[in-house]
């Protein structure tokens, strides 16, 4: 009897140390989960799960539904990452309205996420053709910027930084021949609204990312890290053109604090899963830490 239970402890304590030592692996930067957005919908646990194994840190949210995150109360999503060495960090709130920004607010400070994200001009500030899949910005910046900073002001108010998040048009000259970018930056208060931004959109419209962070020095709270292919399209951290290593050069001038990789789309026949573990050590082999 007396060897059966010390064979039973000696299980499960390999069991622990081992799934301890998966877990506790070299960890660094983040993910946005809205790479794995369907996984997410399906299984949330076993997702979660399998991003802090790869050796993710920190996760970016991109749902939000009826005060649930990925099917899970704020203060489930706080516990599950946290049980996992993860920190919810950031949240994309793309639904954002003024009616409902507050409770959003609220419900981000309870999953003790720190950066409240705009993720593309909210409430009718940009038009989205599904025919042809894309956005067209609204060339009211003015009142754009307007709202930007009253969410701003809301998310300081509660502990909560906000962001906003970048594709290609906004380095694109509208019919005015002002490129919004430069107008937000320019315009909106460094207190109430940074940026995170997406280099590859950023890219992609055009832009220098490294030029921008020496005439806009610390408003670049994160950085959207995915690559380009010789196509154009999206790959892996270190599978593509993107000199990464040019702009991490200027980490520092940039004001950048975080990191977090995404993928909108794989191709080729790779999965998402793939995917991430790709660009976790492209991060490394470009020296994010």
């Amino acid at each position: 009897m007396k060897r059966i239970i010390h064979t039973t402890l000696f299980l499960t304590l390999f069991f622990c140390l081992f799934s301890a030592n998966v877990i506790s692996q070299e960890r660094y930067g983040g993910l946005t989960l809205y790479t794995l957005q369907r996984q997410m919908m399906q299984n949330p646990d076993e997702i979660i799960q399998d991003v802090a194994e790869v050796g993710y840190k920190d996760n970016e949210v991109a749902d939000y539904r009826d005060g649930k995150i990925y099917g899970m109360t704020p203060e489930e999503l706080k516990k599950k990452t946290n049980d996992l060495g993860m920190e919810p960090l950031s949240a994309h709130m793309g639904m954002v309205t003024m009616e409902n920004a507050d409770q959003l607010i609220a419900d981000l400070e309870k999953a003790g996420i720190k950066y409240f994200v705009i993720p593309v001009p909210p409430m009718g500030y940009a038009e989205f053709n599904r025919e042809e899949r894309s956005l067209t910005m609204s060339e009211d910046l003015e009142g754009l910027c307007e709202v930007l900073t009253t969410l701003g002001k809301k998310c300081k108010e509660a502990g909560l930084e906000l962001l906003y998040h970048n594709h290609n048009f906004e380095f694109v000259k509208n019919s005015k021949g002002i490129i919004p970018y430069d107008y937000f930056l320019e315009n909106l208060d460094p207190e109430f609204v940074n940026f995170e931004i997406d280099l590859y959109w950023a890219v992609k419209g055009g832009a220098d990312p490294v030029a921008y962070f020496e005439k806009y020095p610390g408003r670049f709270k994160i950085w959207h890290l995915k690559d380009m292919d010789e196509e154009g399209d999206f790959a892996p951290v270190g599978a593509g053109t993107i000199d990464f290593a040019r702009m991490l050069e200027k980490k520092d001038i940039s004001g950048m604090e975080y990191y977090i990789v995404e993928q909108d789309r794989t191709k080729d026949g790779m999965t998402p899963q793939e995917a991430i573990r790709i660009s976790h050590k492209g991060l490394k082999d470009f020296g994010f830490n």
